[in-house]
């Protein structure tokens, strides 16, 4: 029956995401109220920030009315107004929970929240019984749901009443069993930039499962008008924006200028609505260069922007559009290095041709191994670590680029003395082109990331491990 003063509470269920919340109910003589959907309080408990757009109610004027088990490509929260209904929910998503199920009776005072693909089904135990469903998106032709028999032997639901004597419909009477049913897949994880060296080694830890797609921007082109209808949208978690201009120099020339914002700029703010239309988690690449680099202190996450030239207004911009999405991880690295040509790999090969090269001295940072940033980015989505700005680069003992050159020569067998350390404006003081003005301070603080359990690794071990012949 309906309980009146309970504490709002969430209970887990055996199957993974399925809910069961106690809900406040206060009653006097007159009847009773209560908050159905509490945004604020429900997801500090816990409960999913799941975006309902549409509301629904369900009326049935006698007990015994039974629905079928549905699984549907949303999630659901429903809740009764009036009368009692007996619940049964089985999970029809891919993994080793395909096939749990959980029962239990919700009332005025009890709710559930039901995830994208577990089927429910509801059968009325009173007269006139309302139910009040929210759900996450909005009914579609190409929606794609999975339906069980509800007298399935195989998850035995012990129904209240029993089906032989019960208001179904035909189509309910005929879904196949469980053995014939096809498991929901995940929603699906969008890389972008596939080509790139982030993409790349995104790619060698994440793997070609069917739930993960990788585009290059001949695949998918964010300037494209028909950006929108390029991909069903729906059926996509996670994207992962790996996808930038980060020709430093070229973005101070005209053209350039052009390109570093449509990519770095434009492109997102379209990613950044199509991620908060369609519920997606967006990850997004960004740079020590949206600060200006005179900070005598590592950079936290929360420093003010300040980017000195084209690339790192680009990147700030970026930064400010995908801010504005409900779930995002705004990761900001520096001195990324990857497989293919790179510093380090310039650096052994000057050391090996017998080049000793001036390097400059006066920019100080940490490396990051793009199979580390990889990792990184696995962990926080892994984990649903809160949504928000990280900066994830190498840890260790800051270095400037001569010092990082003079450890490449070391490593690779040759004497760290033949690198001349030397000002950043002496280095670029016979260039002939323009050149983009440089963060002389390129540390970022890396306690957020470290108190979600993340600890990047120490970037001179990681260089040592990088230049070791396996």
């Amino acid at each position: 029956m309906t309980t009146f003063g309970k504490t709002l509470a969430v209970t887990d269920t055996p199957i993974p995401g399925l809910v069961v919340l106690d809900l406040p109910v206060h009653g006097d003589a007159r009847g009773w109220f209560k908050e159905n959907w509490q945004r604020e309080k429900m997801t500090a408990l816990g409960l999913p920030d799941f975006g309902p757009v549409q509301n629904n109610i369900s009326f049935n004027d006698k007990p015994g009315t039974t629905r079928g088990i549905h699984a549907e490509p949303w999630d659901k929260y429903v809740s009764v107004a009036t009368g009692r209904i007996f619940g049964a929910w089985v999970d029809l998503r891919e993994g080793p929970t395909f096939g749990a199920v959980f029962t239990a009776e919700l009332n005025p005072s009890k709710a559930i929240f039901v995830p994208r693909g577990v089927g429910n089904s509801y059968q009325t135990l009173e007269p006139d019984t309302a139910y009040v469903y929210l759900v996450n998106d909005h009914w579609s032709p190409d929606a794609t749901y999975s339906f069980l028999n509800l007298a399935d032997e195989t998850v035995a639901i012990d129904w209240p009443i029993p089906l032989s004597d019960v208001e179904i419909s035909d189509k309910d009477r005929t879904h196949p069993r469980l053995a014939d049913v096809t498991p929901i897949p995940p929603r699906k994880t969008l890389v972008l930039g596939a080509n790139g060296q982030l993409g790349r080694a995104l790619r060698a830890l994440l793997g070609d499962r069917p739930d993960i797609e990788y585009a290059t921007r001949a695949d998918l082109d964010l300037a494209s008008p028909d950006l929108d209808t390029a991909r069903p949208w729906r059926d996509y978690d996670v994207i992962v924006n790996a996808a930038a201009h980060t020709a430093v120099d070229h973005a101070e020339t005209p053209e350039g200028r052009t390109q570093a914002w449509a990519a770095n700029a434009t492109g997102v703010a379209a990613l950044a609505r199509i991620a908060t239309e369609h519920r997606c988690t967006l990850v997004h690449i960004s740079s020590d260069y949206v600060f200006d680099g005179t900070s005598d202190a590592p950079y936290p996450e929360d420093a003010p922007l300040s980017p000195l030239g084209v690339y790192g207004q680009t990147k700030a911009a970026g930064d400010a559009i995908v801010q504005t999405v409900p779930r995002h991880y705004l990761i900001r690295t520096s001195w990324v290095i990857g497989d293919g040509r790179n510093f380090v790999t310039t650096m052994a090969s000057l050391a090996e041709r017998g080049i000793d090269p001036s390097v400059v001295a006066d920019q100080t940072g940490r490396l990051t191994f793009t199979d580390d940033l990889a990792a990184g980015i696995h962990h926080l989505l892994t984990t649903r670590a809160p949504y928000g700005t990280y900066n994830l680069t190498g840890s260790g003992q800051p270095a400037t680029w001569a010092q990082i050159a003079q450890s490449v020569f070391t490593l690779t067998g040759h004497d760290p003395a033949r690198i001349t350390p030397v000002t950043t404006d002496a280095y670029y003081a016979t260039a002939t082109g323009p050149i983009a003005p440089r963060p002389r301070n390129s540390v970022l603080d890396l306690a957020k990331i470290t108190a979600t359990g993340h600890t990047p690794a120490d970037h001179t071990d990681r260089l040592a491990a990088y230049l070791t012949p396996q």
